[in-house]
């Protein structure tokens, strides 16, 4: 069976969301309905690394991988969530080749990384796993966000740094450094995107972005333009939206 990993590095689009009520049964909900992944939000979710281990179970129940957004690119934090079990780690706010060098090191043990060599926690089966630290160094997905137009003017170097397997976009803050927040449509943030793709395409990487919420046209348009790790909203605002709908039509 082909792992997300391996679908992610093949180019193949693959769609998620955002977990940030910080809820298992939320995450549960969101496994059962399809999705390839999920993306536990401890940058600005409700939950925090205590709610975690629920909601990676969660999508293990149903064979969803679960990704976890550090609130920031500590080794620490990014060691700890791979630890309690994160299938791989998204890191906000990295704008330089040397912040995204340090921030990929985080996620392998010696000698290609600087992680925690620890073999007795959820992860690792708490001793079981007999894997060798080069088979699960391979075995993490990396995304690194490109949110500022600091990174954006970097954003080719940033691309083939090794260990980079994901460059995702943040919409909103990515518009707000263009000085055209919220303008998804302006030219200049098109130019933007384009640019990410372009960069994808040349290391041989995946372009990712906040699609927002579901639109089948803006999905695939998305993909034409070489974005293929993709996340549909988040499960607050999926709630929200079929809420709201619901309310509307009683």
């Amino acid at each position: 069976m082909t792992t997300l990993l391996e679908r992610v590095r093949a180019g193949t689009p693959t769609r998620g969301t955002f977990l940030n009520l910080g809820s298992t049964l939320a995450a549960e909900v969101c496994a059962l309905s399809g999705f390839d992944w999920l993306l536990v939000d401890l940058e600005h979710g409700a939950g925090g690394e205590e709610a975690l281990v629920g909601q990676i179970l969660a999508g293990a129940a149903h064979g969803v991988p679960v990704l976890v957004r550090t609130g920031s690119a500590e080794r620490i934090r990014a060691g700890h969530v791979l630890d309690l079990g994160a299938y791989g780690v998204m890191f906000p706010r990295l704008e330089t080749p040397e912040d995204v060098s340090d921030a990929v090191r985080h996620l392998s043990y010696p000698p290609h990384g600087d992680r925690g060599i620890a073999g007795f926690n959820r992860a690792r089966e708490f001793g079981r796993d007999r894997r060798n630290p080069q088979e699960v160094n391979a075995s993490i997905l990396s995304v690194v966000q490109i949110e500022t137009l600091a990174a954006l003017n970097n954003v080719e170097k940033i691309a083939v740094i090794p260990g980079v397997d994901v460059l995702f976009v943040g919409p909103s803050d990515l518009s707000a450094s263009l000085g055209i927040p919220g303008q998804f449509e302006a030219p200049q943030f098109l130019d933007a995107l384009s640019r990410v793709a372009d960069a994808c395409r040349t290391a041989n990487i995946a372009a990712g972005i906040m699609q927002g919420e579901p639109d089948p046209v803006r999905a695939q348009w998305l993909v034409d333009q070489g974005f293929t790790f993709n996340a549909v909203g988040s499960d607050s605002s999926l709630l929200l939206s079929a809420a709201s709908a619901a309310a509307t039509q009683s």
